[in-house]
């Protein structure tokens, strides 16, 4: 996971960029406004993103699954699977260090490791989103010989069920493989319609600003959950911030958001800390009384503390924290070295 990467897509960062910024905005803004008891003006903006926040952020995902989903299984388990689990494993025993107190005080020492043992189950706070990505991994291997429209169908299915069984891995697995499974097998439209944007970016904001306008006015009515609706959303949603992302990438003044995508798990894993000290300190002090202010500063605590957390510590003996080492990886099986005959 480094800061800057050769060979990376720019459009494709600046998608993972916005999608990893609206992601914390939502747990910041939520967080303060629980903490507070009451909603600041953030809250629009959160709620006008969520037909589309994490379905973009699976679509994304899923784009460049076609060039390793023939490795194989050893190679692909490592780089889906192992790779996801061994983060998951770190930060999840991380955010425990630092919330078991709290947690003891609520249920005992006790009950503290079993919610800790639980959190292998049922995917813990924040961290559901890689909890859930290897999954996703091994069954779309699993069914590659499968026609690809009947998975589809499927998962779109799923998508507009009314399933919410409280199992995080089941409920989110029936709402967001459609927008995956549509980042595998749509790549190659995506990237053509990310280049069409860029040629006639006009038309391009032209259909944005109906965009926008048609999800707020279906978003606010309370129309955004309905099913159909957040699958046509989700979709439509996910093409407008590819749009968006293209058009940012004709420029460099966003260059701050494609290094937030570039480094989007850095932040998905380490945000909670610095999001929660910041949002503490802004509560309790009430140096700030604008209430969506405070959520703004934090949502922004959040993305900039865990990119410093990375920088501090990524030529360190801690940069474990977010570069996998090799024991944790699968060595590869190599042929038996030629011996000389004797």
């Amino acid at each position: 996971m480094n800061m800057h990467q050769a060979g990376r897509v720019d459009w494709v960062d600046y998608a993972k960029g916005f999608c990893i910024v609206m992601v914390v905005m939502m747990h910041s803004t939520l967080g303060v406004e629980a903490a507070a008891g009451r909603e600041g003006w953030m809250h629009a903006w959160v709620a006008f993103a969520k037909p589309f926040r994490m379905p973009d952020f699976f679509l994304i995902s899923g784009l460049f699954l076609a060039r390793v989903i023939d490795r194989d299984w050893r190679d692909y388990l490592d780089k889906k699977v192992v790779h996801f689990a061994y983060f998951y494993v770190l930060w999840v025993t991380i955010q425990f260090g630092f919330k078991a107190p709290m947690f003891a005080a609520e249920m005992g020492w006790r009950g503290v490791g079993f919610a800790y043992l639980e959190a292998f189950i049922e995917p813990f706070g924040t961290l559901w989103f890689i909890y859930l990505l290897p999954i996703f991994f091994v069954v779309v291997k699993l069914t590659r010989g499968v026609p690809w429209i009947a998975i589809w169908l499927v998962g779109a299915a799923l998508e507009i069920a009314p399933i919410h069984t409280g199992w995080t891995v089941i409920d989110e697995f029936a709402s967001r493989f459609v927008y995956f499974y549509s980042g595998y097998i749509f790549a190659t439209r995506i990237f053509d319609f990310a280049a069409a944007v860029q040629r006639a970016p006009r038309a391009a904001i032209g259909g944005l600003i109906l965009w926008a306008i048609g999800n707020g006015v279906l978003v606010f009515a309370g129309y955004g959950d309905l099913p159909f609706m957040s699958l046509a959303l989700g979709l439509v949603g996910a093409a407008a911030v590819v749009a968006v992302a293209a058009l940012m990438a004709k420029t460099d003044v966003f260059q701050p958001l494609r290094t937030c995508g570039a480094n989007s798990i850095v932040i998905y894993l380490a945000f909670f800390l610095p999001m929660a000290v910041t949002r503490t300190v802004l509560l309790k002090t009430g140096i700030i009384p604008d209430l969506g202010t405070v959520s703004l500063i934090v949502t922004a605590a959040g993305v900039i503390g865990a990119l410093c957390w990375y920088w501090a510590v990524r030529r360190t003996p801690f940069r474990f924290l977010f570069e996998r080492p090799a024991w944790a990886k699968l060595q590869p099986v190599r042929a038996p070295a030629m011996q000389p005959a004797e």
